[in-house]
């Protein structure tokens, strides 16, 4: 994820070299000339996968099925170890030149190496693997939510680092570390975030102490930009900086001040944020506040909130649970449809600002908090409104909780929407074991040039399709 950082260092390589976390069985090796071997596969993370001349696992990053390399190795563990590339002899036909000129550097974009449909075939056996794992095998490969391949983000994180000498990095994390690498531009931010990086380094130059900054946000939404400056402590005339670039650039600036508990302040006009949302039946407007929870990828997320009205395909007053609600992604277009959405949240913030959605667009939801880590909250839930449907968007821990209560008290159709395959695998695994089909399975690329992976999963109770089918 751009900007997230992550504790170690990084060595140079064709796509840099990463140091991951110290364990107990893991020991340095030296970065001496490795033997040449052939690249059989790609691992889950976008890594290649070889063996050497002894039968010993190797991940190599950077590198692509079908290569063969000459390697490095820069860790060794007991049953495998990590390398990178230190020669190229023989590419894959699907080696393309990375777009960003920080490719190798910046730990954001780890397979702009590989080609734009070698990565989505990746991911789709990726889902296909790890259901089959849990003993759930595919009739067909899954299906494909697909979009611009650059320019598609529409929210990143920035570090800023001031060094010995006084100098101003700004820029993302490198890959398993915690430098900063400086950015000038940025291939997969939207345009009119990436065109803000240079003046913001600009900014960083003249504040009066540039230290108290600890990372800057930005977000695009509709007709605003908007950058949320991290300020450690109060600095008066730093914060009037703010303001006059805020003018001076047409952005709406908001400060976060505080260490343990930060307040935001808009520095200037309160900007309602909104995202437009066009379905079949009218076009909608959610409106969210920084640090709220909406999908990066303004295209994508407008793919699978159509999928899923497909998928569910609610009659007018059927009743849908929305689980993992957030401000109502999927609870608006569902209760456009005609259905009776109950909207559930475990934060309470969130429930507000997806009541505050409902009313603006004149839908009729009901927006509740309940905690959906808890089973018996979930089954309480299932017994008090016995929706019909159910549509699920957990975070990467998954919905294991509410798998079990839903297992217990089984609605027709559920669609769910996973950002990690690992968990939704298990999921999808505990729903089949009681009871579900599987009968439409899709990845969204919401990440491109990333080993991330989004899908979205259709289950039936009771149906009668004898297998899953892609989309």
């Amino acid at each position: 994820m751009l900007g997230k950082p992550r504790p170690a260092r990084q060595r140079s390589g064709v796509s840099g070299l990463q140091k991951q976390p110290a364990a107990a069985r893991r020991r340095e090796a030296p970065q001496a000339e490795g033997e040449a071997v052939s690249v059989e596969r790609l691992a889950h993370d976008g890594r290649g996968v070889a063996r050497t001349a002894s039968g010993k696992t190797l991940f190599i990053e950077a590198a692509l099925p079908g290569e063969k390399v000459a390697v490095a190795v820069h860790r060794t563990r007991k049953r495998f170890d990590e390398a990178h590339v230190r020669e190229l002899i023989e590419p894959a036909a699907e080696r393309v030149s990375p777009p960003c000129p920080h490719y190798g550097h910046c730990g954001g974009c780890d397979l702009q190496h590989q080609a734009v449909a070698a990565q989505r075939e990746h991911k789709r056996a990726v889902l296909a693997e790890l259901l089959a794992r849990e003993g759930i095998a595919l009739a067909e490969p899954p299906g494909l939510l697909q979009g611009e391949a650059l320019g598609y983000r529409r929210r990143a994180r920035m570090g800023v680092r001031v060094d010995a000498e006084g100098g101003i990095h700004l820029g993302f994390r490198a890959r398993h570390a915690s430098r900063l690498i400086d950015i000038h531009s940025c291939a997969v931010l939207v345009p009119e975030l990436s065109a803000l990086i240079e003046p913001l380094r600009e900014l960083l130059a003249e504040l009066e102490v540039p230290r108290l900054v600890g990372h800057l946000e930005l977000m695009a939404a509709d007709a605003i930009r908007v950058v949320v400056v991290r300020q450690l402590r109060d600095n008066r005339a730093d914060l009037q900086r703010w303001r006059d670039f805020g003018q001076a650039h047409g952005v709406a600036v908001a400060c976060l001040l505080g260490r343990e508990e930060p307040d935001l302040t808009w520095l200037g006009d309160t900007p309602r944020l909104s995202y437009r949302l066009p379905t079949s039946r009218r076009e909608l407007q959610l409106g969210f506040a920084p640090g709220d929870f909406i999908q990066v990828n303004e295209q994508i997320n407008r793919l699978l909130v159509a999928t899923a009205q497909e998928w569910l395909a609610p009659v007018a007053g059927q009743r849908v649970l929305d689980l993992f609600a957030g401000i109502g992604n999927f609870s608006l277009p569902l209760a456009a449809d005609g259905a009776r959405v109950v909207a559930v949240e475990g934060s309470a913030a969130m429930v507000k600002r997806l009541d505050a959605n409902a009313r603006c667009n004149a839908l009729d939801i009901e927006a509740r908090q309940a905690d959906l880590n808890d089973e018996a909250a979930v089954l309480a839930l299932l017994k008090q409104y016995i929706p019909d449907l159910a549509v699920l968007d957990p975070p990467r821990d998954g919905a294991d909780a509410v798998c079990r209560a839903l297992v217990e008290r089984p609605v027709s159709r559920l669609v769910y929407i996973a950002c990690d395959p690992a968990t939704l695998a298990r999921d999808a695994a505990r729903l089949v074991h009681g009871g579900y089909r599987i009968v439409r399975v899709s990845i969204a690329d919401m990440f491109v040039h990333t080993s991330h992976l989004e899908s979205l999963l259709l289950f039936e109770h009771g149906a009668e399709q004898p297998s899953s089918q892609g989309v």
